[in-house]
């Protein structure tokens, strides 16, 4: 594909680091000459400097032949307008960032649709939503759910304590002969590994494993987890993200908002109308002790800085607060909070892109999770009429070493993924994948 990427911070430079990665010929647009550098010396794209709304801009970056143009600035307006004068000059598809929650009603996306731009994400929405499910599942590091959750990937922390650990798959599919999950991954000491028979959990792994509904009870006891009733949370940061989960939840939990800014704080008391916003700083040990943080079920850290986030949850953890969240927009901090005790990271980078990224794929991907702490992905992909992934059992697939057949959605029915199952036709199939067989998994269900 000729994708054509448009971004002044993270978001866009770590599209166009993932998507060069694969064979897509790629030209970015960047506000200065200082990410030029940035970009030219971490992949091998075309970068080209100035305003990405600007037309003859668009013109030198040839946007006419563009089967994709990605606008992902932090300034929501210009990102509109290049996605809306790229659509017109000829690009076959436009996505737009936005930080503005109501343009993504139904409504007002078919209005943005009629000006040429076919999707708009937002960074702060899907992060927010990403919170509030953890929050409601709180046994797992990570959930995403599929197909409106008939299957959902679990990732699970392995303790000491967990029944499966030193067993190996064949062991426990003897020993527990009806389960409702697949394990698809396992990630231990950084190195990600497919699981065959033979291979033994053991103590500090991280378990990806695809689920049925009904499978969620039997997966958390296997694991060693225990469900917790949150009813108190504590959160630092006020932004967009912590703004919207508080929102959502304030009539569920009873929420506590630190908030360092004055004006912000102010601001947030009068748009929550039943979390308590307190004024002060996170990092602050007597202000945590005064505010009850001992008396906490979970604490939430979204501030704009990572370290901050990082380190108020490792005083959460020291206080006995069960269960922490943070948000980290450095990639490289992610491995390294999950190993020193902080229960989930959650990056609006790695969020955003798999938002966006389904659109680069030749198969109908319904939906693309990119894993926090790992160079994976997990996919939900149609199989099309006539395709290789429809001829054979699964067991019989000529299948790419680096990915695996979780399970499989046909109409409202969920399956886990066996040997002799049989892929039909316009099933959805979640896989997990690693980058290199990504191209080549996808390809399997494309119609031949």
């Amino acid at each position: 594909m000729k994708i054509v990427i448009a971004g002044d911070g993270e978001v866009g430079l770590y599209l166009a680091q993932e998507l060069s990665k694969e064979d897509h010929s790629i030209t970015m647009i960047l506000p200065n000459e200082e990410l030029v550098k940035s970009i030219e010396s971490h992949t091998d794209v075309l970068a080209l400097v100035g305003d990405p709304s600007s037309i003859s801009l668009l013109r030198r970056a040839d946007v006419r032949k563009a089967d994709l143009v990605i606008s992902a600035l932090h300034e929501e307006r210009i990102n509109l307008l290049t996605a809306a004068f790229s659509k017109h000059k000829g690009a076959k598809k436009t996505i737009a960032r936005v930080n503005t929650l109501e343009y993504l009603s139904d409504e007002n996306q078919k209005m943005f649709q009629d000006i040429g731009i076919d999707h708009m994400v937002c960074p702060e929405e899907i992060a927010a939503s990403e919170i509030v499910d953890l929050l409601k599942q709180t046994a797992a590091t990570e959930i995403f759910d599929f197909s409106e959750g008939r299957l959902s990937l679990f990732l699970l922390r392995l303790e000491s304590n967990a029944p499966v650990v030193n067993k190996s798959l064949d062991q426990i599919a003897q020993e527990y002969a009806h389960l409702h999950f697949r394990a698809v991954a396992i990630h231990r000491k950084s190195k990600t590994i497919i699981p065959k028979g033979q291979d033994k959990f053991l103590e500090n792994d991280l378990a990806y494993v695809i689920t049925k509904p009904e499978g969620v009870d039997d997966l958390l006891k296997l694991g060693g987890k225990v469900r917790i009733d949150i009813k108190n949370v504590m959160m630092v940061g006020g932004g967009r993200v912590g703004r919207t989960v508080a929102r959502r939840l304030e009539q569920k939990l009873n929420i506590k908002l630190i908030e360092k800014d004055r004006e912000r704080a102010a601001q947030l008391a009068n748009f929550l109308s039943d979390t308590l916003v307190i004024h002060g700083d996170a990092r602050d040990i007597a202000l945590l002790e005064d505010e009850d943080i001992t008396g906490m079920d979970a604490f939430v850290a979204l501030t704009d800085n990572s370290e901050t986030n990082i380190l108020s949850c490792l005083h959460a953890k020291k206080f006995g607060v069960p269960r922490t969240i943070a948000l980290v927009e450095n990639i490289d901090y992610i491995d390294i909070s999950q190993n020193i005790g902080i229960d989930t990271i959650v990056c609006k980078k790695l969020s955003t892109a798999s938002s966006i990224i389904r659109f680069t794929l030749d198969a109908e991907v319904s939906s693309i999770k990119c894993l926090s702490g790992i160079d994976a992905q997990v996919l939900e992909i149609v199989a099309k009429p006539h395709s290789p992934v429809t001829r054979s059992p699964i067991r019989k697939l000529d299948f790419p070493k680096g990915a695996i057949i979780g399970g499989i959605i046909r109409n409202e029915e969920s399956f886990i993924a066996v040997g002799d199952f049989q892929v039909q036709e316009n099933d959805r199939v979640v896989i997990f994948c690693l980058p290199e067989a990504i191209q080549r998994t996808v390809s399997l269900f494309e119609s031949r």
